[in-house]
């Protein structure tokens, strides 16, 4: 049974009964198939309404897809039917459900920004960020600025929520969404600074030492997973009878894991493109203490009700985040020397800013260093190389073989005007 009919007499209000009849019966016949089905489609989405209210995400997501297979083409029922996979963790089959949606309502941006969430839990994070850009018109800025950071653009969300809250009607949710982009960007003091406005200090400590754990996450739902307070989930992803039959916007539905920076130089390695990472099994548990969304799944940090809102006070010193200073035991101070381990170099500088924390995951010896980076132009374009260096030759030499013992790519080159990157002079500081 779905709903309050079966199947089979699901298909044969959705075929209609031209075959049965002719003339003005056919016509009747019709109008009333069409009114019964918009009432059962209104009958199960409400059904999954409250079921999601009441906390049960299976019967929630089985009304929410009867009500979409009844009614395929109201996208407000497909906006419901991906907050019940976002609730759910299945980030796969939410992130179909909403291009469908927009496919449907182009200026839905709940239904935007919620893509852009889904694209980045499941890896995808230049589809999300050129979702992000798509729709900037419609999504509040406020979430639009830390969906960015999270898609590996921190810088970019740290100069469009500076904006946010100089207004004079700026609240507390622009204010920690801008601190927590703050901190993504390594920019701890700040972030620290910019969280006190409405903490009390001990909770600024407890929410500094969270956002560290934040910051590495360990596969590409865990972020997305601990900001929804939801586990994610092995998602097959959305029934196949539920998609479209009209594709969505390319810069908006396409799967296809992008494709490597382009090589600038014969001496460049550009850095690995994996796929996107597959979505944690449902016993993993979120990096960070549960940071949720208000009611309208909008992105912002939830603050004591107690809160305060003290004036900004000079912190001493920054907290050092222990997980971002950590060495592995067998990691000898290098000498100080002239040459760089190259990473890769990527089209700007948010993707080699992911690139090194996707580095750091997998190579534990780079956690604490301060990533490198310089601009080169070829042909027109910019590139950003992506390094960690400042080491004499052998000690470079050990460090590249290392990493590409675990799957990554480099090779060591001299300095050719490398810079600590801006995003990544948090973790100098945390590791002296």
């Amino acid at each position: 049974m779905m709903g309050d009919y079966p199947m089979k007499t699901r298909a044969i209000l959705t075929l209609g009964l031209s075959a049965l009849v002719i003339g003005a019966a056919v016509a009747s016949a019709s109008t009333m198939s069409a009114a019964r089905m918009q009432k059962m489609a209104a009958d199960d989405a409400a059904k999954a309404s409250h079921a999601l209210g009441k906390g049960k995400l299976g019967p929630a997501v089985k009304w929410a897809e009867e009500a979409v297979e009844a009614q395929p083409d109201n996208a407000g029922y497909r906006v419901l039917l991906g907050n019940t996979y976002l609730k759910a963790g299945r980030f796969a089959s939410a992130r179909q459900t909403f291009a469908d949606a927009l496919s449907l309502d182009p200026a839905n941006g709940r239904a935007a920004l919620n893509l852009a969430l889904a694209q980045i839990g499941t890896g995808q994070w230049q589809q999300a960020r050129g979702t992000l850009d798509a729709h900037k018109d419609s999504i509040p800025a406020s979430d639009r600025g830390l969906a960015m950071a999270l898609a590996g653009d921190p810088q970019g969300a740290v100069a469009l929520l500076t904006d946010v809250v100089r207004d004079p009607g700026a609240d507390a949710k622009a204010r920690q969404n801008l601190a927590l982009s703050l901190a993504l960007a390594g920019r701890w003091q700040d972030a620290r600074v910019m969280a006190a406005m409405d903490l009390p200090p001990a909770e600024v400590d407890k929410r500094i030492m969270a956002w560290a754990s934040f910051a590495q996450p360990k596969s590409a739902s865990d972020q997305v997973a601990a900001l929804l307070g939801v586990v994610p989930v092995a998602d097959p992803g959305q029934p196949a009878i539920l998609a479209l039959t009209a594709p969505a916007p390319v810069a908006l539905a396409s799967t296809e894991t992008p494709p490597a920076a382009p090589q600038p130089e014969a001496d460049t390695a550009v850095a690995d493109a994996p796929a996107p990472a597959p979505v944690e099994v449902a016993d993993a548990a979120p990096v960070a203490p549960k940071i949720v969304f208000g009611p309208r799944q909008e992105i912002v940090q939830q603050l004591p009700a107690k809160a305060a809102r003290p004036a900004p006070v000079a912190m001493a010193a920054v907290v050092r985040p222990v997980a971002m200073g950590r060495v592995t035991s067998d990691d000898s101070a290098p000498a100080k020397g002239g040459f760089f381990v190259q990473l890769g170099a990527y089209q700007n500088a948010g993707a080699a800013h992911t690139a090194w924390g996707r580095a750091t995951g997998r190579f534990g010896a780079f956690a604490g260093k301060a990533p490198s980076s310089t601009s080169i132009n070829v042909k027109g374009k910019t590139f950003y190389r992506l390094s960690v260096g400042g080491y004499a030759r052998p000690d470079a030499d050990k460090l590249c073989t290392g990493y590409r013992a675990k799957g990554g790519k480099c090779f060591v080159r001299a300095a050719a005007g490398d810079q600590v990157a801006s995003w990544g002079k948090g973790a100098q500081v945390a590791s002296r």
